[in-house]
């Protein structure tokens, strides 16, 4: 089992990592991990809200990629799920919020009746 230590340094590894490569002007990473199966005080599953100069003209797809290519790591490591919110500095000015991530459905082992 990982320490406390060890288990906030992944949210503050995700937040550095996208401060450092995009400079945004809002930034949110919200570990919604409890909100799915998995042990308790887990870091698998957060929520991304970018906003970044970055962003301006490219499609979805290409930011997402920019995100994954920046959590690699982590991606590879104990990171399940990411809902990634990317937006330009325009479009977060007529946005201002991202959507709210849809409830768990299960899946797991732990859902699955024996």
């Amino acid at each position: 089992m990982k320490s406390k230590e060890s288990i906030l340094d992944t949210h503050q590894a995700i937040i550095k990592k996208l401060n450092e490569t995009f400079s945004p002007s809002h930034l949110e990473v919200l570990n919604e991990s409890d909100r799915h199966s998995g042990p308790k005080n887990a870091q698998t599953h957060f929520k991304i809200t970018i906003v970044a100069v970055a962003f301006a003209k490219k499609r979805s797809v290409a930011r997402h990629q920019l995100i994954y290519q920046t959590l690699a790591d982590e991606l590879a490591g104990e990171v399940h799920a990411l809902a990634i919110h990317t937006f330009s500095l325009d479009e977060w000015e007529v946005q201002q919020s991202s959507p709210d991530s849809p409830h768990c459905l299960g899946g797991s082992q732990h859902d699955k009746s024996h």
